[in-house]
């Protein structure tokens, strides 16, 4: 063993046993909330990087397999008798909840390796947990000292699977989603717990649930087979029988790594801008109802000014003493009653349009130019007026829209209609117009949310996923009042394909 190698062992915590345990001692580089970059070895940009993303459903043995790389790379054998472990405990706190990235720079390796580890989807933290790992992944490829580009995404499967249960299509529909449609030639399958030569039951599974990832010249799946035993812990008189186990596990890591080789690197640059659109999907429509809402409130206190104002049939001789009781719109700032996961407990809001155009906001955004939905001309996509980040803020208040009788006089309707005063024609117009432009305003929302849910379909890789699903029928809706019926055809095509995606096992 090299030098360099024994000092990795020796600043490690260590386990005695038949195989001597050895929990790696790593070089924090990053820590926040849901990022982490750490380091094995010394850092040499002499040697290629290759890279890759690992994504995977909670409990298919991701953390074992990355352990297993590392001993791979780094020279690890059966005959050493030790085993390598990256602790995914930091502080007494899991690490798992967190996208952690890991260097891995090794002597004798002619490349080094950098792994890019996701959390779980799926766990009982709930979908809203998932949408974090979306928005840790769109830092990552964002930031400047980030990652933008990787060989391959390894999409972890259990061998074992052999039907693709609800939550699995969730889960896969989600991890896809996340991807832009130029990397599915770079997506494999890496099959956790297989025992099989080949796994024809997995591979069948495969194909039947239409995971995009690279085929072979003979249209099969792209994947490679470990068995996750080399890891285990045994006795001295059953050690022999694992032997089989490491020699094969280094003969798959082999075939991996040579395949990883040969393919070059693809960059994230859709893939960010997918995860971007996502978000603004999200913020768009929530944004969008909450206008709606207010217009169809305004509408109807323009309504009721109106029909007061109809009602007085004698107005020369009435006005003086014209009253009318409406129902009063306003927004006001309330704290936000966050759920455990919006980790921020932060909404990024526009102070001059007084609206929400990010919650829960970007919990690793301290300067707002570089929140989700603002441009790269530092505007907002989201509020009425597209204000600068500068008119924005982000802490823990909502708008939210609230509304109150209250009894106007013709003094009131004075002061809103100046130019107007005296005349009640005049102002029946005006009402008239407004509500016009409140029309006009909703139909302008519409459209901005419909072109990002087609941009949307447009470029990522998977376009029917739970993310999306959940708008089709809040778009449909909105735009059928719009009265493009081609729009409304194309959106009804999309649910009925995402419904017969999931219902199709």
């Amino acid at each position: 063993m090299s030098n360099e190698f024994c000092k990795i062992l020796n600043n490690s915590k260590s386990i005695k046993g038949p195989t001597t345990r050895y929990i790696l001692q790593t070089t924090k580089l990053t820590e926040q909330t849901l990022l982490r970059k750490e380091r094995i070895g010394e850092k040499d940009d002499t040697k290629p990087c290759k890279i890759i993303l690992l994504v995977g459903e909670t409990g298919t043995g991701k953390t074992t397999l990355i352990n297993a790389m590392v001993n791979y790379i780094m020279g690890v054998r059966w005959e050493h008798r030790i085993w390598l472990e990256i602790s995914d405990v930091l502080d007494g706190k899991s690490q798992t909840a967190a996208v952690t990235v890991y260097e891995i720079f090794a002597r004798d390796s002619p490349f080094s390796l950098t792994i890019i580890d996701t959390p779980g989807f799926g766990n009982t933290q709930g979908r809203e947990k998932d949408k974090l790992i979306a928005e840790a992944l769109q830092q990552l490829f964002r930031s400047i000292d980030g990652i933008h580009e990787i060989h391959t995404v390894c999409l972890v499967l259990k061998a074992s699977e052999s039907r693709l249960h609800e939550r699995q299509r969730y889960i896969q529909d989600e991890i896809m989603s996340l991807f832009g449609k130029n990397l599915e030639q770079n997506i494999i399958i890496l099959l956790s717990n297989s025992y099989e030569n080949v796994p024809q039951k997995m591979l069948h599974f495969i194909k039947a649930s239409k995971i995009p990832c690279a085929k072979t010249k003979d249209d099969q799946p792209v994947y490679f087979k470990f068995d996750n035993c080399q890891s285990e812990c045994y006795d001295d008189e059953d050690r022999e029988s694992y032997k089989s186990s490491w020699d094969q596990g280094i003969e798959n890591f082999k075939k991996f790594f040579d395949y990883l080789n040969g393919i070059n690197p693809i960059s994230l640059n859709m893939t960010e801008d997918v995860l971007k659109t996502r978000k603004q999907l999200d913020t768009s429509v929530n944004n969008l109802k909450d206008r709606i809402m207010l217009a169809e409130l305004r509408k109807t206190e323009l309504k009721q000014t109106k029909a007061a104002l109809m009602k007085c049939e004698n107005y020369r001789e009435e006005q003086n003493n014209f009253q009318y009781e409406v129902d009063e719109v306003y927004k006001e700032e309330v704290l936000i009653n966050a759920s455990w996961w919006h980790l921020s407990k932060q909404a990024t809001r526009c102070l001059e349009c007084k609206e929400n155009c990010h919650y829960p906001g970007c919990w690793w955004v301290k300067d707002l130019s570089w929140c989700s939905v603002m441009t790269e001309a530092g505007n907002c996509t989201v509020c009425s007026r597209k204000c600068h980040h500068t008119k924005h803020v982000k802490d823990e208040k909502i708008y939210k829209i609230m509304s109150q009788k209250v009894r106007r006089t013709r003094e009131d309707l004075k002061k809103r209609y100046e130019e107007e005063f005296g005349e009640k024609q005049s102002w029946m117009c005006t009402l008239e117009d407004e509500i016009t432009q409140m029309e006009e305003e909703k139909l302008r929302l519409v459209e901005e949310s419909y072109q990002c849910l087609k941009k949307l379909m447009e470029n990522a890789l998977k376009s029917t996923s739970m993310s999306c699903f959940i708008h089709l029928d809040f778009m449909i809706e909105k735009i059928k009042e719009t009265g493009n019926q081609e729009r409304v055809q194309k959106l009804e095509e999309l649910k009925t394909r995402a419904l017969e995606e999931n219902n199709g096992m």
